[in-house]
């Protein structure tokens, strides 16, 4: 696990390998509102000057209503990515973590690399008294299985009984709000959301951790001061107060346009999020190198050769491209 994780994007890497420039290629690979909103204006202080706490707290005060997180406070994060890296500290060394996979790499990598016992299961019912702390990603990625809130509140209270920590990952929970955790009173839990996939602002890296403040205290202690930016601070009082209605039915269109497409290609669509779609098919590394002669680019995984996860489309043009380049696939004849 010492070697990088393969992850989506990577469109340089695929247009040096299968040519055409980077602007013509149609991203698939990511699991990101392919539709922005549209910004409000960045005051120059924000770009001028290290962020301030009011204009923290603003960020803050506005992710808790948008969280409905109640009494806890949410965490602005340069991108959970960088929460992950800090979780191994949260745990005294020898201790056993467990993560239910298959699901984002970083989190078995990270343990790892610190040195804990990491168990990857694939059942909640996996879990035993040795370990200390749990991750769930919940919607899960790649896969989209979904806990519902009783199951994670009870995994909370088994593990506060042995001073076990329980981390769930919402990162595609936007669209599904009633799932979430984010008000859970329990003092071991920690709950990470993204930012940028929902928003579709992936490249300003922010994210939030939402815990009791003793938690999200040591957190900001181990990132430091101005760990955020202050234009990444503005969008997000900016955009967690607005009206976001229309951008969930945005991605939920282009999830209904996607799903159509998979099907009319005649794919096995095994699991997904309004996000992306996980397609199972034999034939799928082929597939895969088809679409990027295409200039399409998909999501592959190591450990299943058999996967490739689909994010969404901008438009119709966009879905239109996807079905000719599927269309024009032919499986090799046996």
């Amino acid at each position: 696990m010492s070697g990088p994780i393969q992850h989506g994007g990577g469109l340089a890497a695929a247009a040096s390998l299968y040519g055409g420039r980077i602007e013509d290629w149609l991203d698939l690979s990511t699991g990101i509102n392919p539709c922005p909103p549209e910004l409000p204006e960045i005051p120059m202080r924000a770009w001028h000057r290290l962020p301030d706490q009011e204009r923290e707290m603003a960020a803050r005060e506005a992710a808790r209503g948008y969280y409905r997180s109640g009494a806890r406070l949410p965490l602005p994060v340069p991108g959970t990515q960088s929460a992950i890296q800090l979780l191994p500290r949260l745990v005294a060394p020898g201790s056993r973590v467990a993560v239910l996979t298959p699901t984002y790499g970083e989190y078995v990598r990270a343990f790892t690399l610190a040195g804990l016992a990491v168990d990857a299961i694939s059942d909640l019912e996996q879990i035993n008294s040795d370990h200390r702390l749990v991750v769930v990603v919940n919607p899960n990625n790649p896969d989209g299985r979904l806990y519902g809130r009783e199951r994670l509140q009870a995994l909370a209270g088994d593990l506060v009984h042995r001073n076990g920590l329980l981390v769930v990952d919402e990162a595609f929970g936007d669209t599904v709000p009633d799932h979430s955790l984010a008000a859970e009173p329990s003092p071991n839990l920690i709950v990470f959301r993204s930012f940028g996939k929902f928003f579709g602002l992936a490249g300003i890296r922010l994210g939030f951790v939402i815990a009791e403040e003793s938690l999200t205290t040591r957190f900001a202690e181990w990132l430091g001061p101005w760990a955020v930016s202050g234009p990444a601070l503005v969008l997000a009082e900016h955009l967690m107060t607005s009206d976001t209605r229309l951008i969930t039915d945005q991605i939920r269109q282009r999830s209904r346009a996607l799903s159509e497409v998979l099907s009319n290609a005649g794919l096995t669509v095994r699991g997904g999020t309004d996000l992306f779609h996980l397609v199972e098919d034999v034939d799928a590394a082929d597939l895969h190198r088809h679409l990027c002669s295409h200039h399409i680019l998909t999501r592959k995984f190591d450990y299943r050769p058999d996967w490739l996860r689909f994010g969404l489309s901008q438009d119709e043009a966009g879905d239109a491209r996807l079905l000719a380049a599927l269309n024009s696939f032919r499986k090799p004849q046996t």
